[in-house]
């Protein structure tokens, strides 16, 4: 895990891109539709750059402050290398604070600032002995970090001597024969990856950062604690934090004579380095060595400190009331405003002639590999140009700097590499925008143009509707005006009916009485029938009386034929009467017959009028109703068409 993230904060506004010297770093990555600035730990130097620019505390940084309180609770025995900024930072808590330490369990305390002294000796020693000119100071681990990684070629010109810090736990740990695990009160963040570097063999265990450890000891505060004062006294050691530091004490050792290039700043530092690689890798510089540090104001305002974001002027005051105390020093110490450079070193030459100069060596690693970037080809450049639309000069060189990169081309170097994305170059998306205002102009205007047809259609639509409801209208009308007629005629019809139907029953009625007569005529009929029976049996008796009587009873024998004749007449009328009867009879039955089913069929008929009159009646509610929502839709109908 990287000693720097980003947390949620983030809005990617590509500053800390623009602010890291260390190209592929921060990495833009999409995340739905923003934009957000990661850090690859294999790249990261820890320089504290990006925290400095980052306006949205969207960067944090780890230490080991949470876990060297728990080792201590747990009884882990540890003592503490203080740096020298510590003093100018806190001059008026610094014991205080370590007296809180103490009471917690710390066992020594031993200022670096003594380590500083160490390393300084050991400096001009090595360069004197091995005719070593033109190196580049290593106390900064984040310069240190950046030429393992970005400048291997460099690594043979970094300085074998330890840092202040790694100094004073060799002393610690050889000298005094200190066994307890070192923790270093630290300004600065990279101080973590050389503590575990594995060629200082873990002589240090745990960086506790200015800001952390001081806000971890006021949040849990610690009762009944004493001031407390470090151990060792120190020289000009004490104002390695300035920037110049290392060269003011070779100066002071050495005299002005000596020269030594101080260089300082996230940027510069950097720009530096890489500016004058080929020189500085051939020795061809007249300096003794570089003074280099990230920060451009030194390890006083480090990254890991409170001061760093105010630059609080008091912090540079004190460090320079400890610069007068350490040149103020007594005529036995190496240090004294008094001597002359070669005496000061010669008495510290003589303070340290118990050391071993090998013991505070040091060896590094070439990290480059994971930390390459690839140079796209002509064909590639192309291709990455074409996709962010820079298809002239004049765009390839906008340079405008919003990506985080300083040009076009690094930037497309950043995109070949996968540390960047085309949506985050502004003029990229720029160009979007315009070609899609153009878009929206023109899809504006079609849809005006289709508005306008749209209005022309609604106004002849309108009308269509309005014509078509006034049809509807008509219709309706004539349709309830039918129905009420329909209605009104299916009244009459009903009422003409039941005259059918009381026609019927009085047909039916005066059938029956002819029946009855006919009846009648029947049995008159049988009777003369019967009388002519017996009249043609008289007229018989009478013709055989006439015949008996001869010539005389010759008239009386004529009429007696005449009334047979009669009396055969009158029965064969009978007979026919009978038989017509009988047919007028049946056909009485069947009429009778049929005006019963008359009834029955002018009874249903009735029956299904009254039903049509109702419905007819119910209808023309209908109608009324749906004459009304008729009126409503054309309304509303309208209503929109003129909207």
């Amino acid at each position: 895990m990287g000693l720097v993230k980003t947390n949620d904060n983030c809005i990617g506004c590509n500053k800390c891109i623009g602010a890291c010297s260390a190209m592929g770093a921060n990495v833009a990555v999409e995340k739905g539709r923003g934009n957000v600035i990661d850090v690859d730990p294999e790249r990261c130097i820890a320089c504290g750059a990006c925290i400095d620019v980052c306006q949205h505390n969207a960067r944090e940084y780890a230490d080991d402050v949470e876990r060297f309180f728990e080792d201590l609770k747990k009884g882990v025995k540890i003592s503490v290398l203080i740096a020298p900024a510590f003093l100018a930072n806190y001059p008026n808590d610094y014991e205080k604070y370590l007296g809180m330490l103490k009471k917690l369990g710390v066992n020594r305390f031993i200022s670096v600032s003594f380590g500083a002294d160490i390393t300084t000796w050991g400096y001009i020693k090595y360069i004197t002995e091995n005719h070593f000119y033109g190196g580049i100071s290593q106390p900064c681990p984040a310069v240190v970090g950046y030429i393992e990684k970005y400048m291997p070629e460099l690594l043979g010109k970094l300085m074998p001597v330890q840092s202040p810090m790694m100094c004073a736990a060799v002393y610690v740990n050889k000298y005094m024969k200190v066994s307890d695990k070192l923790a270093f009160i630290s300004p600065c963040i990279a101080k973590k990856n050389e503590i575990d570097d594995p060629n200082n063999k873990g002589y240090v265990s745990y960086n506790l950062t200015f800001s952390h450890l001081v806000n971890y000891l006021k949040e849990h505060p610690v009762s009944g604690a004493t001031p407390y004062k470090d151990e060792i006294e120190y020289g000009l050691g004490s104002i390695y934090p300035m920037p110049g530091g290392l060269k003011e004490n070779v100066y002071w050792l050495l005299g002005e004579d000596a020269l030594v290039r101080q260089m300082e700043g996230e940027h510069h530092m950097y720009e530096y380095l890489r500016r004058n690689k080929d020189m500085l890798k051939c020795g061809r510089t007249p300096y003794l060595f570089v003074d280099a540090l990230n920060c451009t104001s030194g390890c006083l305002y480090g990254p890991g400190t409170e001061s760093r974001a105010k630059m609080n002027e008091d912090v540079f005051m004190a460090i320079q009331k400890i610069k007068a105390d350490s040149k103020n020093s007594s005529k036995k110490s190496a240090w004294g405003r008094n001597l002359t450079p070669k005496k000061r070193l010669d008495m510290l030459n003589k303070e340290f002639a118990g050391l071993d100069l090998n013991d505070f060596l040091r060896k590094y690693t070439d990290r480059s590999k994971s930390c390459t970037v690839r140079i796209p080809s002509d064909a590639e450049l192309e291709k990455i140009y074409e996709s962010l639309k820079k298809d002239t000069k004049e765009k390839r060189s906008i340079d405008c700097g919003c990506c985080g990169y300083k040009s076009c081309y690094d930037m497309a170097v950043a995109i070949h590499n996968g540390f960047n994305h085309i949506h985050n170059c502004v003029h990229y998306i720029k160009d979007r925008a315009y070609e899609e205002k153009d878009k929206a102009v023109e899809l504006a205007e079609e849809v005006s143009r289709a508005q306008d047809e749209v209005r022309e259609k609604k106004l002849s639509l309108a009308e269509q509707i309005g014509n078509n409801f006034t049809s509807l209208k008509d219709s309706i009308g004539q349709i309830e005006g039918t129905s009420s007629d329909n209605a009104h005629q299916m009244a009459g019809i009903s009422d003409e009916m039941s005259e059918v139907d009381a026609f019927a029953d009085e047909l039916k009625r005066v059938l029956s009485t002819i029946e009855t007569y006919l009846n009648k005529l029947e049995e008159n009929n049988t009777a003369v029938i019967a009388i002519s029976s017996q009249t043609n049996l008289l007229a018989l008796n009478a013709s055989i009386e006439a015949a008996r009587a001869g010539e005389a009873g010759r008239g009386f024998a004529v009429v007696a034929e005449e009334i047979k004749k009669l009396a055969e007449d009158s029965k064969a009328t009978a007979d026919d009467s009978n038989e017509n009867n009988k047919d007028i009879k049946q056909t009485i039955e069947k009429l009778i017959e049929e005006s019963g089913r008359l009834s029955e069929i002018v009874a249903r008929v009735n029956d299904r009028a009254e039903n049509l009159v109702n419905s007819s009646e119910q209808t023309a509610m209908s109608i009324g109703l749906m004459k009304d929502v008729a009126d409503e839709v054309e309304s509303s109908l309208k209503q929109i068409l003129e909207d």
